[in-house]
C-alpha cells in the first residue's frame, strides 16, 4: 500500500511517498527560510503563495524519485490542520483533487498526529507510549494510546518552546530560524553565567510556561547593552539549559502519571522541530535512564515538518478503515483530543 503524503501547514512545502511496510520511497522538503528571513519569522501570505508555486512540482519530483506514477498509489493523505490556514488549504485542496481525479481514498491528517505517530514509522513502536511534542507552535505531554487516542497530561499556558527559541534568537541578534541558531551559539557559551528562571519547575502537574523565561532574556540583553559574541554565546547557553531543565522536570511528572495510568514506565517519545536539539535530547536521555525507561527520538529530518509523517499517519488510518470525504474542512486549530478513532477491528498488524 503506497500513500502520497502532502504537508503545507507552515513554512515547509513537503511531499512524500511511504508504504505500509514503513519504506520511505521519497521524502522531499522545500524550505522557505530565505523568503521569511528578512522578517524574522513566518509571514502567512508569503508561505501560502510559496506552497502554491511549488507543491505541484514537488509531487512530480517525488513520483520520479520513487520510480512510480499516479496509477501506483493506493491513497492520498494531506495535512488539514492545525496550522496557518492559507498554507493548509494548499495541500488540502491538492490532495483532494488528486484523490478525486484518480478515484483514490483520501485521509485528512492532523499535523500533530503525524508527529505523534512518527516513532511508529521509524522504530516500530507499540502503543502505549508517552509523547513530548515540542515545536514552534506546540508544547504538550500526551499519552499515546492508539491511532486517534490521546490523553493530554499538560501543555504550555503561554508560549510554545519553539517560539521562545525564535524570540530569544531575535533578542540576541542571531540568525533565523532561531532554534538551530541558539543551539550553535550555545556550544561555546557558559550556561552558568546568567541565572535565568525555570518557570513551573518543582510544581505539581505537567504544564509549561516560557514567557517569563523569554522576558528574563530580554532584561539581560537590556542590562548588557551592546552584546559581545561571548555574551551571546553565554546567554544562548543559559537559555538552552533553562529550557532543558524545565522540560525534564515536567516530563518527569508525566512519566509518573503515565506509569500510574498504564502500569508501564514508558517509553518516552520526543517529536516536533525542537526535538532536533541535541542538548535537549541528551537531557531527556539522562532522565529516561534514571527513570528506568528509554527515549525514542526519530531522526532530526523526521522531527521537523515533513510529509513522510503525514503519509504514515495516512497508512495507519487507512488500514484501520478510515476514508475521509472530500468536503472535510481545513482547520487552523485542531487539538489531538478532538480526533476520532478508526474502527479497531479492521487493524492490520505492522
Amino acid at each position: 500500500m503506497l500513500i502520497l503524503g502532502l504537508e503545507s501547514s507552515c513554512d515547509e512545502t513537503a511531499v512524500a511517498l511511504v508504504n505500509d511496510a514503513g519504506d520511505i520511497r521519497a521524502n522531499l522538503v522545500l524550505s522557505q527560510l530565505a523568503e521569511h528571513r528578512p522578517y524574522g519569522g513566518v509571514v502567512p501570505e508569503i508561505a501560502a503563495r510559496s506552497h502554491l508555486d511549488h507543491l505541484d512540482g514537488l509531487i512530480v519530483k517525488a513520483l520520479e524519485e520513487a520510480g512510480v506514477g499516479f496509477d501506483d498509489l493506493h491513497g492520498v493523505a494531506a495535512t488539514l490542520g492545525p496550522g496557518l490556514i492559507g498554507g493548509v488549504l494548499v495541500a488540502a485542496t491538492t490532495g483532494k483533487a488528486i484523490a478525486a481525479a484518480r478515484g483514490l481514498p483520501f485521509v485528512a491528517v492532523n499535523h500533530l498526529e503525524g508527529h505523534a505517530l512518527t516513532a511508529r514509522l521509524t522504530d516500530r513502536l507499540a502503543f502505549p507510549y508517552l509523547l513530548l511534542l515540542v515545536s514552534g507552535g506546540h508544547c504538550q505531554l500526551l499519552a499515546v494510546e492508539g491511532v486517534g487516542r490521546y490523553r493530554r497530561y499538560g501543555g504550555t499556558i503561554d508560549d510554545a518552546v519553539g517560539e521562545a527559541f525564535d524570540k530569544t534568537a531575535k533578542l540576541l541578534g542571531l540568525d533565523y530560524p532561531g532554534g538551530p541558531a541558539v543551539e550553535r551559539a550555545a556550544r561555546t557559551g557558559d550556561a552558568s553565567r546568567f541565572a535565568l528562571p525555570r518557570p513551573l519547575k518543582g510544581r505539581p502537574g505537567c504544564d509549561f510556561s516560557f514567557s517569563g523565561l523569554k522576558t528574563a532574556v530580554r532584561q539581560q540583553v537590556q542590562q548588557l547593552g551592546a552584546l559581545s559574541s561571548q555574551d551571546r554565546a553565554d546567554l544562548a547557553a543559559s537559555f538552552q539549559a533553562a529550557v532543558a531543565e524545565v522540560l525534564v522536570d515536567r516530563t518527569r511528572n508525566a512519566l509518573v502519571r503515565f506509569r500510574a495510568d498504564t502500569g508501564q514506565p514508558g517509553p518516552l517519545v520526543v517529536a516536533g522541530g525542537v526535538a532536533a536539539n541535541g542538548s535537549l535530547r541528551q537531557a531527556l536521555t539522562v532522565l529516561t535512564e534514571a527513570e528506568g525507561t528509554e527515549l525514542v527520538a526519530p531522526p532530526a529530518k523526521l522531527c521537523t515538518d515533513n510529509a513522510a509523517m503525514i503519509a504514515w499517519a495516512g497508512v495507519e488510518r487507512l488500514r484501520l478503515g478510515q476514508r475521509d470525504s472530500l468536503d472535510a474542512r481545513a482547520r487552523p486549530r485542531w487539538p489531538l483530543e478532538e480526533l476520532d478513532t478508526p474502527t479497531p477491528e479492521l487493524e492490520v498488524a505492522l
